[in-house]
């Protein structure tokens, strides 16, 4: 099977302002399965892991709904406030559903660069791991050094850092996000997605500016840990579907057929548990 690992749909209608903004206006529109279809099908993805948008339970409701009438959509990443009293019967109640696979703090927005290190959200993830859920970390490499003490005191906790924590490819300045994803991948439970990545180069990027990326991202967690993503439609701010997958190959260019495999869809596969 070849997965994309992290993909989103939304309605503008019920994000209230929230992002994307009017200026964007590529991705300023409701996105639905019905438009994700016809890129599947031209890059012959066989099914996806749909994510969520908003730091809110009635999109991860909005998701498993979409989910339950799409059989393409073969896991859901939502969403729980993970330091609320009740958190841990959220997520026991969210947990019922067959699709749901993680949640996904959106760490990238919170204030707080050292949230998820906080001991506080020891009995929301004591919750998570009961009911088999990950944990995908949507960080920025400001939050390396905090998700390095998080996966510490959790190491039974399966992790995936989303977009590769989103190194600054347009400045080229990746040496200290390099370090800081060496240490991660010393964790066996954390795993990485290649997936986001146009998005953090210049406007008129070239497959050689992500080469840097993608290769420190192999040779750091090795082919069983890297799993693909398209980030759709985020991904059209910079490329689109295609061009995406098109570039992917020849990023890959340099693993064998397994390992290719592996990072294409076999890896997704077995983190989020899909039959």
């Amino acid at each position: 099977m070849r997965i994309d690992a992290h993909q989103h749909f939304w309605l503008l209608a019920d994000r209230g302002g929230a992002w994307p903004p009017p200026e964007l206006a590529v991705i300023c529109q409701d996105f639905l399965p019905d438009d994700l279809k016809p890129h599947l099908a031209r890059s012959g993805i066989d099914g996806t892991v749909l994510v969520q948008t908003l730091p809110s339970e009635d999109d991860t409701t909005f998701m498993l709904g979409l989910a339950a009438r799409y059989a393409f959509i073969q896991a859901v990443v939502g969403w729980v406030d993970l330091k609320a009293a009740d958190a841990s019967e959220r997520i026991q109640m969210l947990a019922m559903h067959p699709k749901l696979k993680g949640l996904r703090p959106m760490l990238q927005d919170i204030p707080d660069d050292d949230w998820i290190a906080d001991p506080a959200l020891a009995p929301a993830i004591d919750t998570m791991q009961r009911y088999n859920l990950s944990l995908d970390a949507l960080v920025t490499p400001r939050h390396l050094s905090s998700l390095l003490v998080f996966a510490n005191r959790f190491p039974n906790m399966p992790i995936v850092i989303n977009h590769a924590a989103k190194p600054s490819i347009a400045s080229g300045d990746i040496t200290l996000w390099k370090q800081n994803m060496t240490r991660l991948a010393a964790y066996p439970q954390i795993h990485c997605k290649l997936s986001g990545l146009v998005t953090e180069a210049a406007l008129q990027w070239q497959v050689a500016d992500l080469r840097p990326v993608v290769d420190h991202v192999l040779d750091a967690f090795g082919a069983d840990r890297v799993m693909w993503g398209s980030d759709w439609p985020v991904v059209d701010l910079a490329a689109d579907y295609g061009r995406w997958t098109e570039t992917t190959d020849l990023l890959l260019v340099g693993l064998g057929d397994s390992d290719r495999k592996k990072v294409l869809g076999l890896n997704a596969q077995g983190f989020y548990r899909i039959d």
